[in-house]
């Protein structure tokens, strides 16, 4: 009888704890269809997947489009971190975010000279865009480390989503006579990008930055000349050979099409540079996001700097081995320089299409 008793109470219990866990399950559940109905769980965050140049969300189905146009892969990323808080962001585990999404890809575009013609203020001008991903430092590997290997060089290349450029710069690859047999080895879609200069003035600045790290380097004149006397231009020093334009633009045009060439003024880039920014972004076919907004000419420098970004105490200038002041050359050394490189210059001109001015 106590037994049959004690069996019914943990029976009557057992069922009124099911029927609680039930009535607990539809509190839950119905919490939940109402948040959904009232939209707060499309506020959570779905990670995005990139395989084979495609963007999948979670679910396994294509971001529907934004407007009238499909997001890019950049902006969906960026939505989707706007969601997490800042006290998860990868930030805060001092992981870079552009670390953590998108690959490494070989250069679609490489500025490849000329040394002393404007190479770094334009690898700056253009790391403003948000298209443009590009190695800082010169990775040199066409010329001094391609035993490396391609993976290497690869490897060097920072991170990017789909719809950005991968750049680098080296301005040794326009003189070295190796550099486009192997640039087209990588790839024959490859854009090149040549700033120029007048050569004389490059020639002078190129020696400038010599001297002010061998002070003793002998004069200016001294090493243009083979013989003062005969006027005979030297032009196994680097400093004269550089500016012979047309002889290495032949060399890559062995290998490459001039369509893959851009030829950027180094006196324009410091003038006008937001008008040849433009010319740069048209041929890398990016939109035109670095405008004259972004610059401001320094006094001081010579030359144009970036204007103060959002977040940032002061402009960005490039560095104080920029803009240097010359030394004086005689004037007839300068003049017979002009004269040795003229006939040079027109068939850099005839070979481009492009008069620069230089004469």
């Amino acid at each position: 009888m106590g037994c049959s008793k004690w069996r019914a109470a943990f029976n009557f219990g057992h069922l009124k704890a099911h029927k609680l866990s039930a009535f607990f399950t539809m509190i839950i559940l119905f919490t939940y269809y109402f948040y959904c109905l009232n939209g707060y769980c499309d506020s959570l965050p779905r990670p995005v997947y990139y395989c084979n140049h495609q963007t999948i969300s979670q679910d396994g189905l294509e971001p529907e489009p934004q407007g009238s146009f499909t997001a890019s892969p950049v902006s969906l990323v960026r939505k989707q971190l706007s969601h997490v808080p800042k006290s998860a962001s990868p930030q805060s585990n001092n992981i870079s975010i552009s670390n953590s999404f998108g690959s490494k890809k070989f250069p679609q575009a490489i500025i490849i000279g000329v040394k002393k013609g404007g190479t770094r203020a334009l690898l700056e001008f253009l790391r403003i865009h948000p298209d443009v991903r590009a190695v800082g430092a010169e990775p040199h590997f066409f010329d001094r480390f391609y035993e490396k290997g391609l993976d290497w060089y690869r490897n060097l290349m920072p991170r990017t989503l789909e719809g950005q450029i991968t750049m680098e710069k080296t301005p040794s690859y326009f003189v070295t006579k190796e550099a486009p047999r192997r640039v087209l080895s990588m790839s024959r879609r490859t854009k090149l990008i040549v700033v120029v200069r007048d050569p004389v003035t490059r020639a002078v600045s190129d020696y400038t930055q010599t001297l002010s790290k061998s002070p003793g380097l002998p004069s200016f004149q001294s090493l243009t000349f083979h013989n003062a006397t005969t006027g005979l231009i030297d032009t196994s020093w680097s400093a004269v050979r550089i500016g012979i334009y047309a002889k290495h633009l032949e060399n890559w045009l062995r290998y490459f099409p001039l369509s893959r060439f851009l030829f950027v003024s180094g006196e324009q880039l410091v003038t006008d540079p937001a008008g040849e920014m433009g010319r740069v972004q048209d041929f890398l076919g990016l939109k035109r996001v670095v405008t004259d907004k972004h610059f401001y000419f320094n006094q001081t420098k010579g030359f144009p700097c970036l204007k103060k970004p959002e977040g940032s105490s002061r402009p960005r200038c490039l560095g104080k081995s920029k803009g240097r002041p010359h030394p004086q050359i005689p004037g007839e050394v300068l003049l017979k320089l002009r004269d040795f490189y003229r006939p040079f210059n027109l068939k850099f001109y005839q070979m481009t299409g492009h008069n620069f001015g230089w004469n």
